[in-house]
């Protein structure tokens, strides 16, 4: 009876801390405003919906980025993206992406297999499709987004820690990792917001400096809103800000 009650308490134990409340739900929406130096670029939104997939209830995130004004005519900018993930893992039934920035374009929609770890890309540009082995639990580049902000130990990094993903983006398997750099307070459009800061690592190269190049600051509470990212280019630097945000699930604290 001993052994069976200490069985208990310890599942029990591991149960609540592998789950924590979802930080989000059906109706939330964000819209961010990019600037690229002093220039106000463009928009960018994300909003989370309802959908059906084989008869089941799952979320559907809709994010779309375009350029404005003067930027539209330089360098134009028209993306969407979307993805079918389930409402309890996190795990993606499918995704869509269709761009056109500056003239390239992409138009692919991607069906994933979780029980068999497999993703059909429909690549609608080129006429061909084709079946890749993915690995366990592998999230897309905007489930990704919704599965960080749900992980159980976002709360509990130290300065210095990462949280390691797998995503699949561009027809193949990556290592998103995110490093937790520390607390602080921004001045918002909304006022001054606690944050915690985040550095995803990215590739170097012909539009990062280097692979910390990328900051990110998301509301330290329960919502975990990301409310400022920024970006240091091979050629100048991006910034966007949240600019509006409706449909969030929990209180959004602001500091008087």
């Amino acid at each position: 009876m001993k052994k069976l009650i200490l069985t208990i308490l310890i599942l029990s134990t591991l149960a609540f801390d592998t789950q924590r409340e979802n930080a989000f739900d059906t109706g939330e929406y964000f819209k961010f405003r990019i600037h690229y130096g002093i220039v106000n670029a463009g928009y960018a939104t994300l909003e989370i919906k309802d959908a059906t997939i084989n008869n089941k209830k799952v979320h559907h995130a809709v994010g779309k980025g375009y350029t404005t004004g003067m930027s539209k005519f330089f360098f134009k900018v028209e993306d969407l993206y979307e993805s079918y993930f389930d409402k309890e893992t996190g795990n993606p039934y499918r995704f869509v992406r269709k761009i056109d920035e500056g003239g390239y374009t992409k138009n692919q929609e991607g069906f994933f297999n979780q029980n068999e770890n497999r993703v059909l890309v429909k690549d609608y540009k080129r006429k061909t499709e084709k079946t890749i082995i993915v690995t366990e639990s592998v999230q897309d580049i905007v489930s990704a987004f919704y599965f960080l902000r749900n992980h159980p130990n976002i709360d509990k990094l130290k300065s210095g820690e990462s949280i390691t993903i797998d995503m699949f983006f561009d027809d193949e398997i990556t290592k998103f990792k995110l490093k937790y750099v520390g607390r602080q307070d921004i001045t918002t459009k909304f006022g001054s917001v606690s944050t915690m800061v985040f550095k995803p690592l990215v590739q170097t190269g012909r539009v990062f400096k280097e692979k910390e190049s990328l900051t990110l600051w998301i509301t330290d509470d329960d919502n975990k809103v990301p409310i400022r990212i920024k970006a240091d280019l091979a050629v100048g630097s991006l910034k966007a800000d949240l600019d509006q945000y409706k449909g969030l699930k929990n209180p959004f604290k602001v500091k008087k």
